[in-house]
């Protein structure tokens, strides 16, 4: 009782003389010392002024209060024994009248812990203390320790190099411009929206537009940079610093005031490349400015798809006009056209003249066709085809109509008083006369002409421009004339002309197979859309197979349809183009087990939308997945062309038959878009004591952090590095892990782990030399067995 009273006065006259000078004798600090995979000391350093000193955490009792550390309870951690101190120093206290044991200057406490979850990076303490001096002591005080398991400077290699910005301008009431701008930073570059195929993940803009908003015309981009890229090794075009992304909607209802949009992107610099990354853009209508009107600015942007799809339909359509004059309704009306205005006309001058005007009449019709289906359908709806299911649907059955007709199953015609009408007004003479026959003309040979100018007409509406079909039809058009006008020019030149037959038929038929395929484009593109999955990959290319085999046999004479003419020989001409076409039907086959066929690569849904789990021949080295002869391979694993390596793409699994087999996973964080992830497959992998590793002593995992499948709707969650954030994506649930787990999002990223989920050594990145990486690979297996 005696003592009690004795510090309760040293205490009291303590905290009075406090009132006049504040003492912080004692400075603590945290850190952490690794012990191994699963273990750490937790360190409390305390510093202490000269002439003070610091008590034990074991103090005799009725003395000073001990030095007493306690940490916040955490299921991710235990306490491995008590915390641990120095030897410090026992002597006689002048103010307790004790023996106690204290320290100077400095003071060091050790806790050790267990590790029971990987994720943990910060445990939390609380020290309590009491500093004296040989004449006072000061009251007891609580400072907060925190522990870092996981520094940031050592441990984090998460990058985050691309930041985004949106913004909106007026064009008028009912028109803005969605503005996307991205900040990069230095040594970084973030992809066009056109890229290369195997190349690197392009930029991609998805508008989640409100009823009443429709995109006009595709996002366009700044021009950015065209180089030899040293990561794909490829010409690619990318931004530097900034890139600046715009895309026109037109809005028909007033009450709309915000549009969202999620970007997604994948930014490189020279050495490395990040997991895609999907970012959520909310553009504000009502805080919206006036458009900019700088040519400068305009002239900036460039829309490289839209000027190639223009070229791209005016070259089809013009070679569409060639084959259209090949057949048995225009051929042979080009010698009693070119005869009629040649015998007509007073003289040879004129006969050119009024052959001209015909053919420029041929190009007024067709074109005046391509601007009423503008019209009638606007920018929007043209836009809109490309996407939309009922629209594709119905010009697969419009072109499967036409193929059908071209074959020989049945004919389409106008009404035959169209032509009688016409043609009574072709007998007017003069230029009405002269327009006239080439109306005649065209509806005339509409059985032939007419689906492929449908067909034309349906290719370039699905292109989203508004002058796609003008465009088309001027390129149609003008094949078509151009053979009336330079033969009534140069009559002589009507000798070279092969004689009719039933070769004409033939070029109909080729043409109905054409149609055939090409109508499976626009089912396959509702299907996609829709996600029916009922023409994947390999069903589309099997039908293709079968299209082109079957013009081959027709070809090669083995088949006959209703309108052929006898068949006594084949012609050179006819040959070559049967060789080509059985050299395509062959060229397609390796397509069923995962070719890419970069030559119709625009035609087939992707790879991954595939009956195949993984996606067609999802190998990391681009050979297919392997067959399992022996039936041994477990539930949801495949062998890895050409290494044959048991790999998982699903954790869980992967981990499950770890276990059964009690052998050490492997993580293998990946992408489709990960040279150095090749790089490692096909160089380090291969040797033959790494591979024999890989085979034998560990189970693979290989997680696709670019892996575009989308989540079925009960594994959709939220996301923990983005709040308000889903996750869609196969790939941006891996990309997740890996960051939270191992704090880092550059691949490879190669991670030994036990059954528990916690590693067996430090997990590694890139490690193109060999021996270094089997020397990770045997510690790791090394410590699985200890």
């Amino acid at each position: 009782m005696k003592n009690f009273i004795f510090v309760f006065s040293i205490l009291l006259l303590t905290s009075l003389s406090v009132r006049a000078q504040v003492f912080e004798p004692v400075k603590w600090t945290a850190s952490v010392e690794k012990i191994s995979e699963t273990e750490y000391d937790l360190i409390s350093t305390a510093t202490i002024d000269s002439g003070w000193h610091l008590y034990s955490q074991k103090v005799p009792e009725n003395g000073p209060i001990p030095t007493t550390f306690v940490y916040n309870n955490n299921d991710s951690y235990t306490l491995s024994g008590t915390t641990s101190e120095e030897e410090g120093h026992t002597v006689d206290d002048p103010v307790f009248q004790m023996r106690i044991k204290f320290f100077e200057d400095k003071a060091e406490f050790r806790q050790r812990i267990k590790i029971l979850n990987q994720e943990l990076s910060v445990v939390e303490g609380e020290v309590e203390y009491m500093a004296c001096d040989d004449e006072k002591c000061l009251p007891p005080d609580y400072v907060t320790l925190q522990f870092n398991l996981k520094p940031k400077d050592e441990a984090s290699t998460i990058f985050e190099p691309v930041t985004w910005e949106s913004s909106v301008e007026k064009i008028s009431d009912t028109d803005y411009v969605l503005v996307s701008k991205a900040k990069i930073d230095q040594g970084w570059h973030l992809y066009s929206q056109n890229v290369p195929d195997d190349g690197p993940i392009p930029t991609t803009f998805d508008y989640n537009l409100p009823q009443g908003v429709v995109l006009i015309g595709k996002t366009s981009e700044e021009k950015g940079t065209t180089i030899d890229d040293k990561i794909f090794e490829m010409k690619v075009k990318y931004f530097e610093e900034s890139a600046q992304f715009r895309q026109t909607i037109k809005v028909s209802n007033t009450d709309i005031t915000m549009v969202n949009a999620e970007v997604g992107f994948m930014a490189c610099d020279d050495e490395k490349c990040l997991a895609p990354t999907y970012l959520d853009l909310t553009f504000d209508l009502f805080n919206s400015v006036a458009v900019k009107e700088d040519n400068s600015v305009s002239s900036s942007f460039e829309d490289d798809s839209n000027n190639k799809s223009l070229w791209s339909i005016f070259i089809i359509a013009f070679f569409s006009g060639f084959a259209a004059l090949l057949t048995p309704c225009v051929f042979p009306m080009i010698p009693m056209t070119v005869s009629f205005f040649t015998k007509q006309s007073k003289s040879k001058a004129a006969g050119i003249r009024n052959a001209i005007i015909y053919g420029l009449s041929i190009i007024v019709i067709y074109v005046l066709l391509g601007v009423v289906v503008s019209l009638i359908f606007g920018p929007a709806a043209l836009n809109a085809l490309s996407t939309n299911v009922w629209f594709n649907l119905a010009f697969f059955v419009l072109l499967m109509v036409f193929a059908i007709s071209f074959l020989g199953a049945f004919e389409i015609m106008l009404p035959n008083s169209w032509a009688n009408k016409v043609d009574s007004q072709a007998d007017r003479g003069g230029l009405i006369g002269i327009f006239f026959m080439a109306l005649a003309l065209a509806i005339v040979s509409f059985s032939c002409t007419g689906p492929i100018v449908g067909t034309l007409l349906v290719e370039a509406a699905a292109g989203g421009s508004q002058v796609g079909p003008i465009v088309g039809m001027l390129g149609f058009s003008l094949a078509i004339a151009l053979p009336f006008a330079l033969f009534a020019a140069f009559p002589g030149w009507m000798n070279s002309l092969p004689k009719s037959g039933g070769w004409l038929n033939t070029v109909k038929v080729v043409l109905g197979f054409l149609e055939l395929a090409l109508a499976f484009k626009f089912l396959s593109n509702a299907d996609l859309v829709s996600q029916w999955h009922i023409l994947e990959r390999e069903v589309f290319i099997a039908i293709w197979i079968a299209i082109f085999g079957a013009l081959s046999l027709y070809l090669f004479g083995k088949l006959q349809l209703p309108h052929d003419s006898p068949l006594k020989h084949i012609s050179v001409g006819r040959l070559l183009l049967g060789l080509l076409t059985l050299s395509f039907t062959v060229y397609m086959i390796p397509g069923l087990w995962g070719a890419p066929l970069n030559l119709i690569s625009a035609f087939p849904p992707p790879l991954d939308y595939s009956e195949s789990p993984y996606g067609v021949g999802n190998s990391k080295t681009g050979g297919g997945i392997m067959s399992n002869a022996n039936n041994d391979i477990p539930e949801g694993a495949h062998l890895l062309a050409p290494h044959d390596i048991l790999a998982f793409n699903d954790y869980d699994k992967g981990l499950a038959y770890a276990k059964k087999v009690n052998k050490p996973v492997m993580i293998d964080f990946t992408g489709w878009a990960c040279v150095n992830c090749r790089k490692m497959e096909q160089q380090v992998w291969v040797q033959p004591k790494i591979l024999e590793k890989l085979k034998n002593d560990v189970v693979l995992i290989s997680l696709y952090v670019d892996d575009k499948r989308k989540l079925s709707d009960n594994e959709i969650t939220d996301s923990k590095l983005k709040p308000g954030k889903k996750l869609k994506y196969i790939g941006q649930k891996w990309s997740e892990l890996q960051t939270i787990k191992y704090k880092t999002n550059t691949q490879p990223f190669y991670v030994l782990m036990n059954h528990d989920e916690t590693s067996l050594n430090e997990p590694v990145a890139y490690t193109p030399n060999a021996d270094d990486y089997y020397d990770w690979l045997q510690e790791g297996i090394e410590n699985f067995k200890e």
